[in-house]
C-alpha cells in the first residue's frame, strides 16, 4: 500500500508558481500562474519562443535564479518535499544527485581547467561515497552509454580537446551517474548535429523505460519533442497556456498560439511550390509590458473585446485539454485563413530548368597540416592535407535554390567559403557566370564580388557593433554605386520595407535588435549590392520556429521577385526540403547524392541520405519513422577512408554481394536516376531502388 501511494505521488509538482526578479524601483515577474506536474517515467515537454519563461522556471525548481530572482507565490514539490525556501547544504545534496540538468551550452556545466574525469568522478565521491577506482569504472560505463567513442581516453582530457557534440555527451553522462529521479534538460540538442541528436533522443527514451526517470524537457523544436516527450506544456509570455498529452497537442491543439506554433513549422515532405509556412505576427511582449486583458491578445486572429479586458484562466476543455483561451471552444484551425501580410507571391516557372549560374567541375578545397616535430618545423616532414572539399561536381540553375545537408566537419561550409572567395580553392573548375573564381576575394573582379553575397550564421559576427542598421545596408549601394548617392536612403528604406522592418529601424544600433531582427539586417545587406547569389549558410538554426518561417518566407519572396539565385546550409532538413529546388548531400567533403529535393526525401536513397532522414525529428508524434543510427564518428578529414568514405559507417554495404569488400577499395560510381538524380554509391541501382521509404504517415482509421 505504501509503495503504491508513492507511485502516486509526482516526481515534480509545481503549482501556481510566479517567478519575479528584483529591478530598479520595483520588480519583474518572468513566470506567473504556471502548473504541472511529472511522474515516474514520464517526459514534460516545455514549448515556446525565446522570452517565455522556459528555461527561467527550470532555474526555479533548481533555484539557481540568481541574487535578485525568487519565487514569489506558488509551490514547487518534488517527490511530495516542498523545494520554495531550501537553500545551502540542504538544497546542494538534491542538486546532481536526485535532481539533474543538462544545458544547452555545455561549456556552462563543464569546468575548462579540470580533467573531464575528474570533474564526472566527484559526483560520485561527493554524492554516493564512491571511491577512485569504482567511480572509475562507473564513469566509463555510462559514457559508453552515450555513444562516447574511447570512452576510457575520454576521462583524461579537457573539455576543449573533444568536439561540442562530445561535450554534451558529457554533460549528459554526468546528469545520469547518479540515476537521478529527476533530469531537467534545456535545448541540450539544439547545436548537435541531427544523427548525434537522434542518438541523445534515443538514450532519453531508454533513460524514460529503464530507470523510470522523470523528465522536464525544454525546447523550441516541436519535432523533437513530439519524439520524446508523452506530455506538452506550451509556454507564452511567462504563462502556461495550454497542457495536453502530446498526440493532442498535435492533433487537436486547442489555444490559437499553440495552432499558430504548427503551422510554422515545416512538414518533412512540404516545399514551397505547394505550401508555404505561416509566422505569428508581432513579438512575445516584454515581462514589463505585458497586456492587462489575454497576454497573446494582440497577437491572436481570433481577439474580442473580452480578450482585451479579461484574462483569461486555465481550464480543461471537453477532450481533456488545459487550455487558457475565452473562446477555444469555437475556434476552428481547420478554418484559419491567412492574412495578405503573411502570404507570399505566387511561385514563378520551374527555374530548374534555367541555365546554370554556377558551376564546379571536381572542385578541392585541402588545408595544409604542418606538424611541430623539429623536421616539420624545418620543411623536412611528409606533408599532410584536411581533405575538406573533394571533387564536388554539380550546377546551380539560375533563381533556384541549393540545399546542403551533413553533419558538422562535411565539408558544407567550407564549400560555400571557398566559392565566395574567403578561402582559396586547391583544384578544380569553378565557373559562376561564365568567370572563374578559384581564386581568393582578393584577386577577383569587383563586379563578381558584387554578384556573390553571403548570409552568415551569426549575424552578430559580422555586423559592426558602431554603425546603425541603415549605414550597414547602404555600405555595398555606395560602394558598388548601384544606386545615386541621393538615393541611398530611400532604397534602404525600401529592402527594410522588404524585410519587414519598416524606416524606423534605419537609425538604431544592433544592440537593440533582437536575434531575428538582426538576422534580417543581414540579409538586407547581404541584398544590397543586388546580387545573383546569395550563400546562405545556417541562417534560421538558432532562431524560435516563428522567426524562422517569416525569415524562409522572406527569402523566397526575395527570390521569386528578383530571381535570386541561392545556396542554402542547414543542419534541420525538413527546412532544406522545404526550401531548396534540388538538394546535395554532403559526407567527409564528398558528396553523396544530389538531385531534385523530392527525388532526395524518397527511395533510390544513398544509405548515408537514409540515416540522416531516419535521424531527423518530425512534429508529429503519428508518423512512423525507420530506425537507422550510424555507428562511430565521423572519420578524420586529414586521413579519410579508402574506396568509399562512408563505408566505415554504413550500415548497407552488407547488401554487396561480396560483403563490402569492394566499398573499402575502391571508388564509387554514380548511379544516374530520372531528371538529374545521381548516387555515389557502389550499390546496384535494383537494390537502392528496394530501400523502404524512411518516413510513412500512420494509418488512420
Amino acid at each position: 500500500m505504501a509503495n503504491d501511494l508513492k507511485k502516486e505521488t509526482p516526481v515534480l509538482k509545481v503549482e501556481d508558481l510566479a517567478v519575479a526578479y528584483k529591478i530598479r524601483g520595483g520588480e519583474i515577474e518572468a513566470v506567473q500562474n504556471v502548473s504541472f506536474e511529472i511522474g515516474r517515467g514520464e517526459s514534460q515537454g516545455i514549448v515556446g519562443e525565446s522570452g517565455c519563461g522556459k528555461s527561467t522556471m527550470a532555474w526555479a525548481v533548481l533555484n539557481f535564479l540568481g541574487s535578485n530572482g525568487y519565487v514569489k507565490r506558488g509551490s514547487i514539490k518534488f517527490q511530495g518535499q516542498e523545494l520554495v525556501g531550501k537553500e545551502g547544504e540542504e538544497l546542494r545534496k538534491l542538486r546532481g544527485d536526485q535532481i539533474a540538468m543538462v544545458y544547452q551550452d555545455p561549456m556552462q556545466a563543464l569546468n575548462p581547467s579540470m580533467k573531464l574525469g575528474d570533474q564526472m568522478r566527484e559526483v560520485l565521491t561527493v554524492h554516493r561515497g564512491m571511491s577512485n577506482a569504482e567511480a572509475e569504472d562507473r564513469c566509463v560505463d555510462m559514457l559508453s552509454r552515450v555513444y562516447m567513442p574511447d570512452a576510457a581516453n575520454v576521462m583524461g582530457r579537457y573539455p576543449h580537446q573533444i568536439s561540442g557534440g562530445q561535450q554534451q555527451r558529457v554533460v549528459i553522462a554526468m546528469a545520469l551517474l547518479n540515476n537521478p529521479a529527476l533530469l531537467i534538460m534545456d535545448e541540450p540538442t539544439t547545436a548537435l548535429d541531427v544523427t548525434v541528436e537522434a542518438a541523445v533522443l534515443d538514450l532519453i527514451a531508454e533513460l524514460r523505460r529503464e530507470f523510470d526517470t522523470a523528465i522536464m524537457y525544454i525546447s523550441h523544436n516541436l519535432g523533437v519533442v513530439a519524439r520524446v516527450c508523452s506530455k506538452v506544456g506550451v509556454m507564452y509570455a511567462g504563462e502556461m497556456v495550454e497542457r495536453a498529452p502530446v498526440e493532442k497537442i498535435y492533433a487537436e491543439p486547442q489555444h490559437p498560439y499553440t495552432q499558430g506554433l504548427i503551422r510554422c513549422v515545416p512538414k518533412l515532405g512540404a516545399d514551397k511550390a505547394s505550401s508555404q509556412l505561416y509566422p505569428i505576427r508581432g513579438r512575445v511582449p516584454p515581462p514589463n509590458n505585458r497586456p492587462s486583458g489575454c497576454i497573446y491578445g494582440p497577437r491572436c486572429d481570433y481577439a474580442q473585446q473580452k480578450c482585451i479586458d479579461e484574462r483569461p484562466q486555465l481550464r480543461i476543455m471537453p477532450n481533456g485539454t488545459a487550455v487558457r483561451c475565452h473562446f477555444a471552444e469555437e475556434i476552428d484551425p481547420a478554418n484559419w485563413v491567412a492574412t495578405d501580410d503573411i502570404k507570399l507571391k505566387p511561385a514563378k516557372e520551374d527555374v530548374t530548368k534555367n541555365k546554370p549560374i554556377l558551376s564546379l567541375n571536381n572542385f578541392k578545397k585541402y588545408y595544409e597540416v604542418v606538424g611541430n616535430s623539429i623536421r616539420d618545423v624545418l620543411g623536412q616532414g611528409e606533408v599532410k592535407y584536411v581533405k575538406a572539399v573533394e571533387d564536388a561536381t554539380f550546377d546551380v540553375a539560375r533563381g533556384s535554390t541549393l540545399g546542403i545537408v551533413g553533419e558538422s566537419g562535411c565539408g558544407k561550409s567550407t564549400l560555400i567559403k571557398t566559392i565566395i572567395g574567403l578561402e582559396k580553392s586547391t583544384d578544380g573548375e569553378a565557373k559562376f557566370l561564365g568567370f572563374d573564381i578559384n581564386d581568393d576575394i582578393s584577386e577577383r573582379n569587383e563586379q563578381i564580388i558584387q554578384e556573390l553575397q553571403m548570409v552568415f550564421q551569426n549575424p552578430d559576427s559580422t555586423m559592426n557593433p558602431s554603425y546603425t542598421v541603415g549605414q550597414q545596408i547602404s555600405r555595398p549601394m555606395i560602394r558598388f554605386g548601384t544606386v545615386p548617392q541621393n538615393q541611398v536612403r530611400e532604397e534602404v528604406v525600401k529592402i527594410l520595407d522588404l524585410m519587414r522592418l519598416g524606416e524606423n529601424y534605419y537609425d538604431r544600433l544592433p544592440r537593440q535588435l533582437s536575434g531575428g531582427e538582426k538576422q534580417r539586417v543581414g540579409i538586407a545587406r547581404a541584398l544590397a549590392s543586388r546580387p545573383d547569389l546569395v550563400l546562405c549558410d545556417e541562417p534560421v538554426s538558432a532562431l524560435d520556429v516563428s522567426v524562422q518561417a517569416a525569415i524562409l518566407n522572406l527569402l523566397i519572396d526575395v527570390q521569386r521577385e528578383h530571381g535570386t539565385t541561392m545556396i542554402f546550409i542547414a543542419h534541420d532538413l525538413s527546412v532544406v526540403r522545404f526550401f531548396s529546388d534540388n538538394v546535395a548531400v554532403m559526407y567527409l567533403g564528398q558528396v553523396m547524392e544530389i538531385g531534385p529535393a523530392d527525388a532526395i526525401y524518397a527511395p533510390p536513397y544513398h544509405p548515408y541520405t537514409e540515416a540522416l532522414l531516419s535521424a531527423v525529428p518530425i512534429p508529429d508524434p503519428t508518423v512512423e519513422q525507420k530506425r537507422i543510427r550510424l555507428e562511430g564518428n565521423v572519420p578524420s578529414a586529414m586521413n579519410p577512408p579508402t574506396g568509399c568514405r562512408f563505408h566505415t559507417r554504413c550500415p548497407r554495404r552488407k547488401l554487396m554481394a561480396d560483403g563490402g569488400k569492394k566499398c573499402e577499395t575502391d571508388i564509387p560510381v554514380w548511379r544516374q536516376f530520372e531528371d538529374g538524380h545521381r548516387v555515389f554509391c557502389h550499390l546496384p541501382e535494383e537494390t537502392l531502388k528496394s530501400f523502404e521509404p524512411v518516413i510513412t504517415a500512420a494509418e488512420t482509421a
